[in-house]
């Protein structure tokens, strides 16, 4: 089965994406930013959830450089936000970012996400 990589550093809410990923039968695995590489080049991956947020500062780095690698260059990116970010939402989605959204929009649409990429 293909499976969804989470990169969220906040346990309490990576907690409620693994607790959904079961209820509507979704593989996710979660990874570090330092190793998403690493994890894309195993399993199929059908599709990358990433903290916009995250603490290193690096996510639209990351997010860049996957998107320009023609190995993973078509994963779809799902990357999310805390606040309305007008900066970040407009960096992400210049590096590719596929679906950017406000954290409260991803939390309402989790299910859904999920389910269209399991």
């Amino acid at each position: 089965m293909a499976k969804t990589i989470v990169v969220v550093e906040d346990l309490i809410f990576l907690s409620r994406i693994q607790q959904t990923a079961k209820l509507v039968n979704a593989e996710v695995e979660t990874a570090r930013l330092d190793e998403l590489p690493a994890r894309l080049s195993g399993a199929p991956v059908r599709a990358i959830i990433l903290d916009l947020n995250h603490r290193s500062g690096c996510a639209v780095q990351a997010l860049r450089t996957l998107k320009s690698d023609p190995s993973t260059e078509n994963i779809p990116v799902i990357g999310f936000v805390s606040h309305v970010q007008g900066d970040v939402v407009r960096a992400a989605r210049e590096a590719g970012c596929d679906t950017v959204m406000a954290r409260s929009a991803f939390v309402q649409k989790l299910s859904e996400l999920l389910q269209q990429y399991k």
